[in-house]
């Protein structure tokens, strides 16, 4: 009989649709009961590995709890656990979202809580099993190192001795470590329950593939160097196409990815996905990752910040001309507010944002060849490598979105602290919650409050003048934060954003404040 490996994951929801992933332990037709109707589909097969997604359409009402079904035989939902449902998006649009960013997936024994602290997702899907209709989100929304390919857990560097003694050691090698890693990351059963009843929508940040992936074109040069990391980046994509890109898309554009449909004709297709996912790093264009939806008055843009990136020396760019073309294209659709998804902050403490400016320019030569290679060093070694660092980009965005006029509201995770700044253009808010679980340590907390929100503050002016390069288009101030413990948000439509720690039972807020 076959068996359930992982999920039911609840993605993609609208007003008159639902999709659920799965993967199962062999082929199979995997059928989904709810409200007295079936909706099935068969898996399709890649690296030895099973995958369906099911997509339920034409709905007219929350359609409460579901089962699964493999051959017939029902393997959700599981005994003594609380059952998993689907509400759709609401009619006026959705009232609140959880997001966050980065977690290690480690145990939660007392060893596991001392290191990394309690894991706020897994308490936050402990609390919604016994809250009230009203404080369920409409989407989660996890934003970057879903998974750590770079830095695995205890139990995952087992399974990785156990198979093989080659190089990347104590790293993430090939497919079949991504699916033990996205295993061992979504298959604790309180976070297993989450999944399945909450719909999630996601973006992949650098520890997905491998710390400070993409970060400029010489560290593309030195990985292309190595032997193993060809294979390690078309493993990560191939991955992260499977358990994470497919459930972000409707069921109308699932339909039109060629992919899928190859996959879908028979037979095992790693070859396909590999040749996939090889074109899609070296031609970046050949696919997009980003994706927008609407939530009612607002509007979701998840924007690629990590693939699409142009990495000319002198003319870096966060987003290539074809994808920053399609982001244009997003952000001019109507709608009375935005929602960004951006993993990486776009605007950081503006010292630290000034001193990005800095090392940009001196990588780009500005002081000579010799600065030029030390400040390359220094890029990667202290990850100096967002918006800031891609300084034409942000001034393109930053007018773009002073010109709108509307609320702008950019989640992002990636730098290990929570905050909210405010713009001085207008109503732009960058709201950033991390790690979900992988916090500082205590002197690195320290070292950040120091040099992010001091030093920087200080010298970042100082550096960027000394280089000749000009302000930024608009101003802005950390105005809450920052927090560094564990953490997961909610913003709440229209105004209100909210952080959350959790002492491994429940969770707890931080703070609070309403969007002016």
């Amino acid at each position: 009989m076959p068996a359930l490996v992982m999920g039911p994951m609840l993605r993609y929801v609208d007003s008159v649709s639902a999709s659920i992933w799965v993967e199962t332990a062999e082929p199979c037709t995997v059928t989904i009961e709810a409200d007295g109707r079936s909706y099935r589909s068969p898996t399709f097969t890649v690296h030895g590995h099973h995958y369906a997604i099911v997509d339920l359409v034409e709905l007219t009402q929350d359609i409460g709890s579901y089962s699964v079904r493999l051959d017939g035989e029902q393997v959700w939902p599981l005994a003594g656990r609380p059952p998993s449902r689907i509400r759709l998006l609401p009619a006026d649009g959705a009232r609140r979202l959880a997001f966050g960013s980065c977690r290690a997936s480690v145990a939660h024994d007392a060893a596991h809580v001392l290191t990394h602290g309690a894991d706020v997702l897994r308490a936050y899907g402990g609390h919604l099993a016994t809250a009230a209709d009203e404080e369920w989100p409409d989407l989660l929304l996890l934003i970057g190192d879903q998974v750590y390919a770079d830095s695995p857990s205890p139990e995952m560097l087992d399974y990785i001795k156990g198979r093989r003694s080659t190089e990347p050691q104590n790293e993430i090698a090939d497919f079949e470590e991504y699916a033990e890693l996205y295993r061992l990351a979504w298959t604790d059963p309180e976070i297993r329950w989450l999944l399945s009843t909450v719909p999630s929508a996601m973006i992949f940040d650098d520890h997905d593939v491998r710390d400070d992936w993409n970060t400029s074109q010489p560290w593309r040069e030195q990985m292309a160097a190595t032997q193993w990391w060809q294979r390690r980046v078309v493993s990560a994509l191939g991955a992260y196409w499977v358990y994470q890109h497919l459930g972000n898309l409707s069921p109308a554009e699932r339909a039109e990815e060629p992919l899928l449909r190859e996959l879908m004709e028979g037979g095992d297709g790693g070859a396909a996905l590999d040749a996939f996912a090889e074109k899609a790093d070296a031609e970046p264009t050949s696919n997009r990752w980003s994706y927008a939806r609407d939530l009612g008055r607002a509007r979701l843009i998840m924007v690629d910040t990590r693939c699409a990136r142009q990495l000319t020396p002198g003319d870096r760019r966060m987003l290539d001309a074809e994808e920053w073309a399609w982001l244009e294209e997003q952000l001019a659709a109507p709608a009375e507010r935005l929602v960004i998804g951006s993993s990486i902050p776009f605007m950081l403490p503006e010292g630290v944002h000034l001193v990005q400016n800095w090392n940009e320019a001196l990588c780009d030569g500005r002081w000579g060849p010799l600065a030029q290679r030390w400040s390359e060093r220094f890029r990667q070694a202290l990850d100096l490598e967002h918006w800031a660092a891609f300084r034409r980009s942000f001034d393109d965005l930053a007018r773009l979105l002073a010109r709108l006029g509307k609320p702008v509201l950019i989640l992002s995770g990636d730098v290990h602290y929570s905050y909210l700044a405010k713009a001085s253009a207008g109503p732009i808010y960058q709201i950033v919650c991390s790690p979900i679980r992988n916090p500082l340590s205590r002197l690195l907390r320290w070292a950040n409050v120091f040099t992010q929100f001091r030093i920087a503050t200080l010298v970042g002016g100082l550096l960027a003048r000394s280089a000749g390069i000009p302000r930024p288009p608009f101003r802005w101030r950390v105005t809450q934060g920052p927090w560094f413990q564990n953490a997961l948000a909610t913003l709440t439509f229209p105004d209100e954003v909210a952080w959350y720690e959790s002492d491994g039972d429940s969770v707890a807020p931080i703070d609070s404040v309403r969007l002016r």
